[in-house]
């Protein structure tokens, strides 16, 4: 049985969940929270350090993963992580600088660019010995824990969801009710070229996400979902979103922010998260038929027919 602990964090999401449970031969953790006084104090009430054998991350992201030094510093737990996120860290100048290169593409300046490597930077937290890693989907999972996993891209390029036993589903961020999992744009980190396909890639992982009705979602923040209700409540949002930036395709993506936002986006990362979300949004109204066609697949068209109708009337 998986327990979840809670713990506040700084950042604009709030909230953020991670889950621990007893195996024989010690303990394992999924996600560990930020690197704050409070994530330190919820994790080591939530597991014993000297008994940690295993921490599972759902995506890199500083409120899920923000702790991981410190976990490597007071135990001797295995760390597994998404192929994707170990490419990032361990090839972290070149991600900066290509993905400087395709943020820039966009329309945006060198003044924005400086402000949002700076935050990057701040943000992201370097493993002390990549020994220790393990990507998850190269490897085999400790059999003792009865772990399976799936990849669910589209918030994020790496999101894995950990299948517990039969019953159970640790998410992270990819089944959220009442907050929309920005999907981010970023540098396609199987090949460091181009920009990674968050619409396609979710569109996709739409099908696997349906194949956990059934099971207790856990997820990363908010009160615990249920698979369909989450999944119509993000593709709610997206069409009225994509509605609204619909007037506006023939414009760069930094007029549209101008256009939507006037003068309200002065802090550069909420900038950026708006514009990745503009980014998803226009890849849906290039390729509409691609999301019409994997709810259709899974029996959840009928429920946002109306909705998807207003969103594609622009185009």
């Amino acid at each position: 049985m998986m327990r979840q602990h809670r713990v506040a964090t700084p950042y604009m999401v709030g909230e953020v969940h991670f889950y621990s449970a007893d195996f024989d031969g010690g303990q394992a953790v999924f996600d560990c929270g930020p690197p704050t006084a409070e994530g330190m104090d919820a994790l080591a009430k939530a597991v014993d350090l000297g008994v940690l054998r295993h921490v599972f991350i759902t995506h890199s992201h500083i409120d899920h993963y923000g702790l991981i030094t410190r976990i490597e510093e007071l135990s001797g737990a295995t760390i597994w992580m998404p192929k994707a996120d170990l490419a990032r860290l361990n090839r972290r100048e070149e991600h900066e600088r290509k993905a400087a290169e395709l943020i820039a593409s966009l329309g945006f300046g060198q003044e924005f660019l400086e402000v949002l490597r700076g935050y990057f930077r701040r943000t992201t937290v370097m493993p002390l010995d990549f020994s220790r890693y393990r990507a998850v989907e190269d490897s085999v999972l400790p059999p003792e824990l009865g772990l399976g996993w799936m990849a669910c891209p589209g918030h994020s390029q790496s999101d894995l969801v950990y299948l517990i036993g039969e019953d159970e589903a640790v998410t992270g961020d990819v089944l959220l009710r009442g907050i929309f999992q920005v999907p981010l744009l970023d540098l396609d980190l199987a090949t460091f070229d181009g920009r990674f396909r968050n619409y396609e890639a979710w569109c996709a992982s739409i099908g696997r996400l349906a194949t956990l009705r059934g099971r207790k979602i856990l997820p990363g923040h908010r009160t615990t979902a249920e698979v369909d209700g989450a999944l119509l409540d993000y593709v709610a949002v997206l069409l009225q979103r994509a509605a609204s930036v619909g007037r506006y395709r023939s414009l760069s993506v930094p007029a549209i922010l101008g256009e939507i936002f006037k003068d309200r986006l002065r802090d550069p990362f909420y900038a950026y998260l708006k514009a990745s979300e503009i980014v998803f949004m226009l890849d849906f109204l290039d390729d509409p038929d691609r999301l019409k066609s994997a709810l259709e697949g899974i029996g959840l068209m009928e429920g946002v027919e109306e909705a998807f109708e207003v969103a594609v009337a622009v185009l």
